[in-house]
């Protein structure tokens, strides 16, 4: 019987493999001990629950008897979940990209006993094609060399742990003022012209990137980068990334039209997608545009609702494989099209969302809206199409569903739930609102611990302490409640919540240089503890501390905040100069930090001004911040520019405020904008 103890473990990416015949360990002390006392090396595999070549890899080698065997012989093998463990992978996939490999997952990794890692690689085939040798020759190959030629693994080894070791240049660099649009500019270039997002295949939806575009559009003015932005947010909702039936996008195009996903659907670009639907959304677009960004918001936020929320917040991903077969459950042909809809309505769907007998992904077609068709035939209104894609869902729910991974994650729901408050803002729903602050409730009552966040929730099990991404998300997340909260009371407790969480952040995360490591002084030690400026999919976790520090400066009038914003920026300024596009989250943050504007309306009762809340959102600019009061409200300390700020002839009034000054009082708000520029002095 197989000593596979993956059984017990929490993650539903460990848990998929609880029946392999290989010894899989969970990561910890004890699998560690084994192989030091065994002396055997470790073979480190790690993915996701949504992951499809984590799936191949599994069915080819995982399952399979004979290649467990070699396996279990030659090696200690260890699990791990990357959405569990970011700490294990980033440090991991750090050493794959030093051998040269691009990275990806699954990523497997060989690993002394004393875990430093000496080579790897990423999905191996069973036996030998694509130019890439079968995994069990690989398997062999690195035993007997750790076996016989210690030399040469010590020499792999050492190189790659001096690599992990390095850190950001101990000496601080000058960033010049305007970096953030110069950058933003500067990667406007590499939009695709014809079918935006990057230039060329796969086609991800860069959200960090695409942000620092649009900013610099605002600030530059530039209109060829600001419609690199709405081109690349239209094609992405009307390609097959998007699921046109049931709402959500995919991780990514692996195609350079958006046409065909890989068909995971993760939280985190959904949440990003939501904030860029609603900012981009806000500004006026080519016609068409504002209606399109606004009903994949409505549709994405029913699908989150739908079929991944669980327990009081929202789970990590849904798979891309369903029964072993990737994208199943999403695809049609026309003939299943006429079964739901019948002939002359399905021939009209059918021509609207390219689904041919030809198809457009092996023989079967993916609903997408790419080519648009002037046929007057064809039905153009939006409520008999929606009709027809409700009856398409049902059918579609009888299917074999993808699986979902129902972990929650602080950091992802944290992303997620300023997501839901930006989208609530733009489309006018209390029910997205109030979604966040459920979700957020959850967040802080259920995985809140003594030492900070924990990082993952499921079964009633946590994975603790959290990470550095957790308490920076739930910061942003608080500070976006705050900025959109319906009276000041309810604002100030959401702004002392991100407090306490800015408090714990700097308590357990922080470096002595500035920023923040990604793991907890109370967390178990590893090779390393990782530190970095470079963003993933989803935004760096001291880019995000950095927005929120920023935010709370403006909100709060405390120097504290803006001088540990300061610290991450001068930490890590080298960084940012070699590599904007790796860092275009920390970019953002500066962008706010320099071009940040505390939009305060005074208020009788310091409720909401519904005319000045659609001004502020139509300037479609991140770097405003907002925060209603009541007149006389005496909550801003008395150095705030904006304290004790009054009503003008009894009216809501507002004062746009920045580099310790505000303007003058302003009653019209269809004089927003000018006295926008006006402040910024242009």
């Amino acid at each position: 019987m197989t000593d596979n103890r993956l059984a017990t473990a929490t993650s539903p990416y460990l848990l998929q493999h609880k029946d392999n015949p290989v010894a899989w360990r969970p990561w910890g002390p004890e699998a560690l001990a084994e192989a030091r006392d065994s002396g055997k090396p470790i073979l480190l595999s790690v993915g996701y629950a949504a992951c499809h070549w984590c799936h191949v890899m599994a069915h080819e080698s995982f399952e399979d008897r004979d290649v467990a065997e070699v396996m279990n012989t030659h090696f200690v093998n260890i699990k791990v979940d990357r959405e569990e463990r970011p700490d294990i992978d980033q440090i991991y996939m750090n050493a794959l990209h030093a051998l040269g490999e691009q990275g990806g997952w699954p990523l497997t990794m060989f690993l002394t006993s004393e875990a430093e890692p000496f080579w790897g690689g990423t999905y191996f085939p069973k036996t030998a094609r694509w130019g890439r040798p079968g995994f069990v020759d690989v398997l062999l190959a690195v035993s007997k060399s750790y076996q016989s030629d210690r030399s040469r693994i010590d020499q792999n080894r050492d190189g790659l742990m001096a690599h992990l070791r390095t850190v950001p240049s101990g000496e601080d660099v000058s960033l010049p003022r305007g970096l953030a649009t110069t950058a933003g500019l500067k990667l406007a270039d590499m939009i695709d012209p014809v079918s935006g997002g990057t230039k060329g295949a796969p086609k991800f939806p860069q959200a960090s990137v695409m942000e620092l575009v649009w900013r610099a559009a605002l600030r530059s003015g530039d209109r060829a980068a600001r419609n690199g932005c709405i081109l690349s947010l239209e094609r992405m909702s009307n390609g097959g990334i998007y699921d046109h039936i049931g709402g959500g996008l995919s991780r990514y195009s692996v195609d350079e039209r958006w046409l065909v996903p890989h068909f995971e659907k993760m939280l985190y670009d959904n949440a990003q997608y939501l904030t860029h639907l609603a900012l981009v959304g806000s500004a006026e677009l080519t016609p068409g545009n504002d209606a399109l960004f606004r009903r994949r918001i409505e549709e994405t936020a029913a699908w989150l609702e739908r079929e991944m929320r669980v327990d009081g917040a929202y789970a990590a991903s849904l798979d891309a494989d369903t029964d072993g077969e990737e994208g199943r459950t999403y695809v049609w042909t026309p003939d299943q099209v006429v079964d739901v809809l019948g002939g002359a309505d399905a021939v009209a769907f059918n021509r609207v969302y390219d689904i041919s007998p030809a198809g457009n992904f092996e023989g079967k077609s993916i609903p997408n809206r790419l080519t648009r068709t002037d046929d007057t035939d064809d039905p153009t209104d939006e409520e008999t199409l929606q009709g027809w894609r409700e009856r398409l869902l049902e059918v579609r729910n009888t299917r074999a569903q993808p699986g979902r991974d129902d972990k929650i994650l602080a950091d992802w729901n944290g992303l997620l739930i300023a997501g839901l408050v930006r989208a609530a803002d733009h489309v006018s729903r209390e029910s997205l609102s109030e979604a966040a602050a459920r979700t957020y409730r959850f967040i802080l009552d259920t995985m809140m611990t003594e030492t900070g966040l924990a990082h993952a929730y499921r079964a009633g099990t946590m994975v603790a302490p959290g990470f550095s991404t957790d308490h920076a998300a739930l910061m942003v997340a608080a500070v976006t409640l705050a900025e959109a909260a319906p009276e000041p009371q309810t604002a100030d407790g959401y702004l002392a919540d991100a407090k306490q969480l800015a408090d714990l952040l700097h308590s357990h995360y922080s470096h002595e240089r500035g920023g923040y490591y990604l793991t907890s002084d109370a967390a178990e030690g590893l090779i390393v503890r990782p530190y970095s400026a470079y963003d993933e999919a989803t935004p760096n976790g001291n880019a995000m501390a950095a927005e929120a520090l920023v935010r709370l400066w403006h909100l709060t009038g405390d120097d504290i905040y803006r001088d540990r914003a300061e610290q991450i920026f001068s930490a890590f300024s080298q960084a940012i100069l070699k590599n904007v596009f790796g860092t275009a989250g920390l970019l953002n943050a500066m962008d706010t930090l320099e071009h940040g504007v505390l939009a305060v309306c005074v208020t009788q009762t310091g409720a909401r001004d519904p005319a000045f809340d659609r001004a502020l959102l139509a300037l479609a600019d991140p770097a405003i911040i907002r925060r209603t009061v009541a007149t006389g409200d005496a909550s801003l300390p008395d150095h705030h520019p904006a304290a004790n700020k009054t009503l003008v002839d009894g009216k809501p009034t507002l004062y746009l405020c920045t580099a310790g000054r505000c303007g003058p009082p302003l009653t019209d708000p269809a004089h927003v904008a000018d006295h926008l520029r006006d402040l910024r002095g242009r």
